[in-house]
């Protein structure tokens, strides 16, 4: 017999069905809640809401557990390319040989942006901020593919808006970049991968040529599939909510790439470099701000410590440990903030209050640092965040699409004023 549960309201008895994940994991169904009882639930942030169900990425937070379709995100880590990672989040399955080499093909074929976005990014002052023009130019694609306006297209044309999304967005993000510096644009490099070639568009300069080092490339790999996908997050539920209601692609993830921005969200790597910054200018006492961190009636939080979701640790902060490590080593990098970040790593790991509170270093505490002795500046950081997760927001838009899910519709309980009647001005 399926199991039930039972809510009773005002003396009567309503029963739900419970459903049963893949990992055993159970929800109560009560899409028939409000139709049978008049009532519905609260649950301010939906932080005990499932918005649907999905075959994408499977979190456990008390245990650590991390898996993009069934594969776990050590593995994809160690031995997957960002391309392979994006192709298993969209279509399901890792692509054979021939699946992937016509993927990057298809990738490397798009990589260019029309000559006429230039015109769009001289207009911004030089001081914008990278994530939003990104959020523009990526909604601004759809203006230049008309024809991805209809969520109903056959399979192929979605697959070349996805495509061509995947390939244009680390051009755009250079761009932004080189905007912000007010350098000359650097077209992509199609003999590159795909790491390489968004590094080369970042930092050759016309008077000399980049060579990616392979083990920033490397590093860089690794944090885009630590960031390809993370459940029902903030930015993945944007872009499921705003592509529900039949909007395209590219302003379902111009919306993903805008709630990314938030400093609780995607913005927390950019807010430990500030941290590390603001302790050092004042001195670099760590004593201080430790003690700081520890006092509940002190608003000081440590930035980039502990999870929302992961309450024991973060599985993708011990793989991207190992590559901040490398990096730092291999650069050979100087610089007090980081000096002060290894530090303080040091007193997370080791004192009883973070070990016992579970405030690890996670991957935003590792990624900035990574960022940071790539001399990419810190407004930036989240532009790379949205490069990792794009893949993770096109397989949510086309599982919602392709599952004819309903238009996302919250319902709430007013508490504001009953019927009154309008007073006019003069007796106000």
């Amino acid at each position: 017999m399926s199991e039930t549960a039972k809510i009773e309201i005002g003396g009567k008895s309503y029963e739900f069905p419970v459903v049963t994940g893949a990992e055993n994991e159970k929800a109560i169904d009560i899409k028939k809640l409000r139709g049978t009882s008049g009532c519905i639930t609260i649950d301010p942030g939906f932080k005990n809401t499932g918005s649907t169900t999905s075959a994408i990425t499977y979190l456990d937070g008390e245990n650590g557990i991390l898996r993009y379709r069934g594969y776990p995100i050590e593995q994809l880590a160690e031995k997957a390319t960002f391309l392979e990672v994006a192709f298993l989040l969209i279509y399901g399955e890792l692509p054979n040989k021939k699946e992937l080499a016509d993927f990057k093909a298809s990738i490397t074929n798009h990589t260019l942006v029309h000559e006429d976005m230039k015109q769009f990014f001289e207009a911004y002052p030089a001081k914008a901020h990278p994530m939003g023009v990104t959020a523009s130019m990526v909604c601004s694609l759809s203006t230049f593919y008309p024809e991805s306006q209809d969520p109903n297209r056959p399979k192929e044309a979605i697959d070349l808006t996805i495509h061509r999304l995947i390939a244009k967005l680390p051009t755009l993000a250079a761009m932004s970049y080189k905007n912000a510096m007010r350098h000359p644009f650097v077209y992509p490099k199609n003999n590159l991968g795909y790491c390489e070639n968004f590094l080369n568009m970042m930092f050759s300069m016309p008077t000399e040529d980049y060579e990616p080092d392979p083990v920033v490339a490397e590093a860089l790999n690794k944090l885009l599939i630590l960031h390809a996908d993370h459940e029902q997050n903030c930015s993945a539920s944007t872009v499921r909510i705003v592509g529900s209601s039949q909007a395209n692609l590219y302003a379902s993830i111009s919306a993903g790439v805008s709630a990314l921005w938030g400093p609780l969200h995607g913005g927390a790597n950019q807010a430990v470099i500030e941290m590390l910054d603001k302790i050092k200018e004042d001195g670099g006492d760590l004593e201080k701000w430790v003690a700081k961190a520890k006092d509940k009636d002190d608003p000081f939080r440590l930035m980039g410590f502990g999870h929302r979701v992961y309450k024991n640790f973060d599985p993708r902060a011990k793989i991207i440990k190992k590559a901040c490590d490398d990096v730092l080593e291999k650069l050979g990098v100087e610089d007090p903030s980081l000096d002060i970040a290894k530090r303080l790593e040091k007193i997370a790991l080791e004192d009883p209050y973070f070990v016992e509170r579970g405030l690890y270093p996670n991957v935003d505490f590792y990624s900035g640092i990574i960022y940071k002795a790539l001399n990419i500046p810190t407004e930036m950081f989240t532009v790379m965040f949205a490069l990792g997760r794009l893949p993770g927001w096109i397989a949510q838009w086309k599982e919602m699409v392709e599952n004819k899910e309903p238009i996302g519709r919250p319902r709430q309980i007013y508490t504001g004023e009953t019927e009154r009647d309008y007073v006019p001005i003069e007796k106000r």
